[in-house]
């Protein structure tokens, strides 16, 4: 009778726990899904992306699984990502694509599968591709550097000799967006607002790519520094790049007077306009950028809503601040201090 009673009370306790775990499967279940899918998962830029997906994931009940690139430009991996959130029965995906154009059947087949599909940073090819994009206004990071050198140097930008170092060959949006908006906010005529490089100032000395790297970004400016030795002003497409930059000018005692300029707001970045190597930079927001699209995300998992694009925009702004400890009349900035406390990586 004894052992009776003890089997008894076991079946009735493993029984308990099955229940109490079969439960919280339920209430797993029942949280929606969101994907974060990224380029790598280990771009400082990306990791702090990730951080505001998770934050935002708690806060507003809904189960993150994040993805991501083997290595930038991985889209074998983003198109199993998608695939794989399809499957689960996710309720939105935010994608930083590697290949913009390449991702857009995976991102179909999700649309076509209720999905809400948002593109983080990184437009794809077409925008509409996506429900919407949530970015920096990347012409609008561009034009802030491009205003305050031209405020910076005051009557010297009527002569300065310019160097543009870019991302890459294949001129994607960003990069194109960044160039432009520089140029536009010196106060150079762009041309076509689609292409780098068809301007005919006589200011401007040349373009030349850097893969968004230090190293990439020496060399660009060594190559231009070849074709004009009296370069006054560089603008870079990120921060590593300026970095660079740097490098090659102080190898040849021309770091002192030359002025910098570039655009992303990492911590390094910050840091080197504190130390003199960057003269003013363009903060850009990761973390906003995934915390919003996963309140979309839920928002769109409550009532069907999809998000909006920005007043006179084709995406939704997700906000750029001037960085500089030389602030110029008339142009709102933040010093490096400030800075500091808002920067990622």
């Amino acid at each position: 009778m004894r052992q009776s009673l003890r089997q008894s009370f076991g079946l009735f306790a493993v029984s308990a726990v099955a229940l109490a775990l079969g439960i919280q499967g339920v209430c797993a279940a029942d949280k929606p899904i969101v994907g974060l899918i990224t380029k790598t998962n280990t771009n400082p830029f990306f990791v702090k992306m990730k951080a505001g997906a998770e934050e935002a994931a708690t806060a507003n009940g809904l189960e993150l699984r994040s993805f991501a690139g083997k290595v930038d430009g991985d889209n074998d991996g983003q198109v199993a990502a998608v695939e794989n959130l399809i499957a689960a029965g996710a309720k939105g995906i935010l994608i930083t694509p590697n290949d913009s154009r390449a991702i857009v059947p995976a991102i179909a087949k999700a649309r076509a599968a209720g999905i809400l599909v948002i593109a983080l940073d990184t437009p794809l090819d077409p925008p509409t591709a996506a429900d919407v994009t949530f970015a920096t206004d990347n012409f609008r990071a561009g034009e802030l550097i491009g205003q305050w050198a031209a405020k910076t140097l005051g009557a010297k930008a009527a002569s300065a000799k310019i160097a543009l170092l870019d991302l890459n060959v294949n001129q994607i949006s960003v990069d194109v967006a960044r160039d432009q908006g520089f140029l536009k906010g010196f106060g150079i005529d762009i041309g076509n607002p689609a292409r780098i490089g068809d301007e005919k100032d006589a200011r401007i000395v040349g373009h030349d790519v850097t893969l968004g790297s230090e190293e990439g970004g020496r060399k660009a400016m060594e190559n231009l520094l070849q074709k004009d030795p009296g370069i006054s002003l560089v603008y870079t497409i990120n921060e590593p790049a300026a970095a660079g930059a740097y490098e090659a000018l102080r190898s040849v005692g021309r770091e002192k007077g030359v002025l910098i300029v570039s655009v992303d707001g990492g911590c390094p970045g910050v840091r080197n306009v504190k130390d003199g190597v960057i003269g003013a930079t363009s903060m850009q927001f990761p973390l906003l950028m995934a915390a919003k699209g996963v309140e979309a995300v839920k928002k769109y998992a409550t009532d069907g809503a999809k998000p909006q694009a920005s007043p006179g925009l084709d995406f939704v702004n997700t906000g750029v601040e001037l960085v500089t400890d030389k602030p110029a009349e008339g142009l709102p900035s933040i010093d490096s201090t400030a800075a500091i406390k808002k920067c990622w990586g």
